[in-house]
């Protein structure tokens, strides 16, 4: 959805309040709003930001323009927990209203130090040619969740070699010294990581472009960084835009993934990895950011959407949401990622489930709109077994195994509504070669979230049917034994 300047640029605190009144009310009555993901009261959300435990709760902020289902003006917006399954409204974070955001607070991360949350974030500003000028920011939120800018940015100008695209600061801390990340990309086209480190989060030195080996088929821009350690290993997070689709990898608009290896030298600026893995194998998923809570679990949240697409809701005045907080675990060098624990709580009557399934499909004969589902499929004889959900109205979305080929399938060619022109198409693969199948699915009212095996693999994907397609069919073409269990949510 294409909106004029001018009105992109809309600020919500100038916005007749009764047209707000009424576009809030408009969002709340339309089809497809979530039962248990966030998402925005009106317009658009994106991206994930200050994600963080602090002063004993969670704090979530993300992307946000009030005004419409397009990329305006972004706000952050803010919301804390105690459990990350039930949310606090905490409203508005931080406006565009200082000359070193005018024109955008983009994305950034959180820092808990003693009594104080340092949030850092890119302050977007245009000047009087529309060029754009990023600066890197900061604020600091009190224990009563005031917020307060800083005067002046800790990083106030891009460095030589890179373009204005240049943003999405990570702040932590390693060997008692501060390093920031953030996400460029090279006069040359290339997507970057640069850092910084620093001393006293004042003053701040330029250290250079972070070396990996990732460089072919890496794309022009790498947002949103994230770095963190599991015991001997590192994890760098990123999201690159321009990757060319490889089969049956990288095949959305643009990817989010990881690099896994040793502990980057930050004294030499070099990191030794494996080969880049995308997070998320289905369609809508982006810009994921991680933090570390007061349990030591490292929790990952992601932006359930994509930029340079439109949503089915654009024409209720709203998109995307976020998808359900992940835990993530690296074993065997693999970074599995499984639903957070906490969101039992959602559960309402649950239904236990067995059978032997053969070449006759099997209806589970579900009318639940939103659930959880855990099944196995044991002692596979077969080339094919699946699932097919939001069965009904000639509508159903289809996931299988296909052994034969050694491959996940994930096929949503007639789930309903569908995003027109969305780029790699409605099916989505991946390789995959395991002697059982084991589904966790999370369904929301236009959602799907996918975990295999105990979350080696995820697919997400939003999904815009009919209200009443909710039947639930298991399939084979050999036989197969099936178990499991189903909560209404």
């Amino acid at each position: 959805m294409e909106w004029p300047r001018e009105k992109r640029y809309q600020r919500l605190e100038n916005f007749p309040k009764e047209k707000y009144d009424k576009l809030k009310e408009k969002v709340k009555n339309s089809p497809y709003r979530q039962k248990f993901h966030i998402q925005p009261n009106t317009g658009l959300l994106n991206d994930p930001n200050g994600f963080s435990y602090f002063n004993g709760k969670y704090h979530i902020f993300y992307q946000w323009f009030p005004l419409g289902p397009v990329h305006g003006v972004k706000y952050w917006y803010h919301l804390s927990s105690t459990d990350l399954v039930t949310f606090t409204d905490e409203g508005i974070a931080m406006k565009p209203d200082t000359i070193y955001d005018s024109h955008g607070v983009f994305s950034g991360t959180g820092l808990p130090l003693k009594d104080k949350l340092f949030l850092f974030y890119t302050g977007n500003t245009r000047d009087e040619n529309w060029i754009r000028n990023p600066y890197q920011c900061i604020a600091v939120m009190d224990k009563e969740g005031k917020i307060t800018k800083n005067d002046k940015p800790f990083i106030n100008k891009v460095p030589d070699g890179y373009t204005d695209n240049f943003r999405d600061p990570k702040v932590f801390i390693k060997n008692g010294k501060y390093y920031c990340l953030v996400g460029a990309e090279t006069f040359d086209n290339k997507g970057a990581i640069v850092y910084y480190s620093s001393n006293d989060l004042k003053e701040w030195e330029f250290r250079g472009n972070l070396k990996t080996d990732f460089s072919e088929n890496s794309g022009f821009m790498w947002e949103c960084p994230d770095y963190f350690e599991f015991e001997d290993k590192a994890v760098l997070m990123f999201s690159p835009q321009g990757m060319e689709a490889e089969g049956e990898k990288y095949n959305n608009i643009f990817q989010s993934g990881y690099l896994i290896g040793e502990k980057i030298d930050f004294e030499k600026g070099e990191f030794k990895h494996q080969k880049f893995k995308e997070f998320d194998r289905g369609f809508e998923f982006y810009a994921p950011q991680t933090m570390e809570d007061n349990k030591g679990r490292r929790i990952l949240i992601g932006w359930f959407g994509l930029p340079g697409t439109d949503s089915v809701t654009d024409k209720y005045d709203w998109a995307h949401c976020l998808t359900i907080p992940r835990v993530l675990e690296l074993k065997n060098n693999i970074l599995y990622q499984k639903p957070l624990p906490e969101l039992v709580k959602l559960r309402k009557s649950e239904e236990e489930f067995s059978f032997k399934l053969n070449n006759n499909p099997v209806n589970l004969k579900n009318e639940k709109r939103t659930y959880e589902l855990d099944v196995n499929f044991e002692n596979i004889k077969a080339e094919k077994v699946g699932i097919k959900f939001r069965v009904g109205n000639n509508e159903e979305t289809v996931f299988f195994y296909d052994l034969k080929n050694n491959e996940l399938v994930f096929d949503r060619t007639h789930s309903g509504e569908l995003t027109e022109n969305f780029e790699g198409g409605d099916i989505r693969k991946c390789k995959f070669k395991e002697k059982n199948l084991k589904l966790h699915l999370f369904l929301d009212e236009s959602s799907a979230e996918i975990f295999v095996n105990d979350g080696l693999e995820v697919f997400s994907s939003r999904l815009y049917n009919n209200i009443e397609s909710n039947e639930i069919f298991f399939f084979t073409d050999g036989e197969t034994d099936i178990k499991g269990k189903i909560w209404e949510i």
